[in-house]
């Protein structure tokens, strides 16, 4: 099932930047292949259920990995099942309407 996943993980005890963290996760998600997009608050991704949310683990394992003790993520998640859709398809349909 194809899955758009907005999602915002926050490490805790790290300091007050997060920039380094926000890093790290864009690189495990360049190397899944997924299609993603880094915005200043959040992050969406799409792509098979399975893929995203084993991505979404690798950033968690990731950011442990790079010293902070805790997580806290907050998920949206988005399916269809009645025909395929994209991120950038409904961003397209919002603007097309906006005019």
């Amino acid at each position: 099932m194809h899955a758009i996943v907005g999602f915002t993980l926050v490490p805790i005890g790290t300091g007050v930047s997060v920039s380094p963290y926000v890093a790290a996760i864009e690189r495990v998600l360049e190397e899944s292949g997924l299609t993603f997009e880094v915005t200043c608050n959040s992050t969406n991704v799409e792509g098979e259920w399975d893929e995203v949310f084993a991505t979404i683990r690798r950033c968690h394992e990731v950011v442990h990995g790079d010293g902070a003790p805790r997580i806290h993520t907050c998920l949206q998640v988005g399916t269809r099942i009645d025909r395929p859709q994209r991120m950038a398809e409904k961003l397209e349909s919002v603007r097309r309407r906006r005019s």
